[in-house]
């Protein structure tokens, strides 16, 4: 028996996008926006018996932003939730073994110009001659490397050191609650402070993707750097890398009007050559006691580091964030602890 597939209107504001979609389309919406405007909502939006999005989140955003009430759906209330969950990533996932025919491309696009047709709208890139020759493959491979590594965000200006470390404006800013990161995108309060106290994978995203996280850190009162790990035994490059990184995403939220509280990093003294480069003085700034009591060799790194740190940096007020800490002489600096595991904070 061959099913006919129906497709009904729905008002966009009765449809829920899937929280973990795992498909990155930012950058897309506008193209797809284009579309829908040239040639109509051609392709229905999928999804479940509850309303969620299986395929056709990126539609979706697009008819948002084109101030659309309604879209066609189809609803496919005939799958399993396991069905649902394997569709929607095959969906995207068939797309990836396609490839363009470069020549058959070329002809199709320039038949289309000799209409005056704009596939520039949609995502393609349409050269001349001239630029062919100036442009090419090198110039869009250092893009990539530009957009991989953030390099546009760097401004060495601002950045302190030999190594040029990002620098970071001071702030009195004490929050009342913490909360991690990898909440950051399903957490409904924004009355806390965001704290990248978790394993490194969790948040290598923020830098992966600064402008989309950036806009979602914007509903904090206020964020902490990213604590890259900085291990004893890593290579003493990678611990320089993570300082960097940690300060220029400190400094690229700061510059979008967020209130950051920059964290302290430090492994052995042999990195206090950098680890203290661009934090401000006389700042609230933070620092994890995740571990500092497991052996005597962590305490002793840690006060350490920490001596080093009041000594340098005179900081007005310390964010400490752990479960347990050891016995230590912080000056004149007010200090706020938030423990690890129910957030939970004392004050003193």
């Amino acid at each position: 028996m061959q099913l006919t597939m129906q497709i009904v209107e729905k008002n966009l504001k009765e449809l829920i996008p899937y929280e973990n979609n795992p498909r990155r389309n930012e950058e897309a919406v506008p193209l797809v926006a284009n579309s829908i405007r040239e040639f109509g909502f051609k392709v229905p939006i999928v999804i479940d018996k509850d309303g969620v999005i299986v395929c056709g989140h990126t539609r979706y955003k697009a008819a948002e932003q084109l101030g659309r009430e309604t879209v066609p759906c189809v609803v496919a209330d005939d799958l399993t939730p396991e069905q649902i969950k394997a569709f929607r990533l095959a969906d995207n996932k068939v797309s990836e073994a396609a490839e363009w025919d470069r020549e058959k491309l070329d002809f199709e696009l320039e038949s289309l110009e000799l209409d005056d047709f704009d596939m520039g709208d949609f995502g393609f890139d349409i050269k001349d001659e001239e630029e062919e020759e100036h442009d090419g493959y090198y110039g869009d491979e250092r893009e990539r490397t530009n957009d991989e590594y953030n390099l546009r965000a760097f401004d060495g200006e601002r950045a302190a050191g030999f190594y040029q470390i990002p620098t970071l404006e001071p702030t009195s800013y004490i929050p009342n609650e913490l909360i991690g990161f990898n909440y950051v995108l399903t957490d409904k309060q924004k009355n806390a402070g965001v704290h990248f106290f978790i394993d490194d994978y969790q948040f290598r995203r923020c830098y992966e993707r600064p402008d989309f996280y950036i806009e979602k850190l914007k509903e904090y009162p206020c964020v902490l750097t990213p604590d890259w790990s900085l291990y004893m035994d890593m290579p003493m490059a990678m611990k320089i890398y993570n300082v960097y990184r940690s300060r220029l995403f400190g400094q690229m939220c700061q510059d979008a009007g967020i209130q950051v509280i920059p964290t302290l990093q430090w492994a052995g003294s042999d990195t206090f050559q950098f680890v203290f480069d661009g934090l401000p003085q006389n700042s609230t700034v933070a620092v994890s006691t995740v571990g500092v009591m497991r052996d005597a060799q962590a305490t002793e790194v840690w006060c350490t580091g920490m001596k080093e740190a009041l000594k340098r940096l005179h900081p007005k007020a310390i964010v400490l964030y752990g479960a347990e800490m050891p016995e230590f002489d912080f000056g004149g600096a007010k200090i706020k602890h938030f423990t690890a595991r129910k957030f939970e904070n004392t004050e003193n």
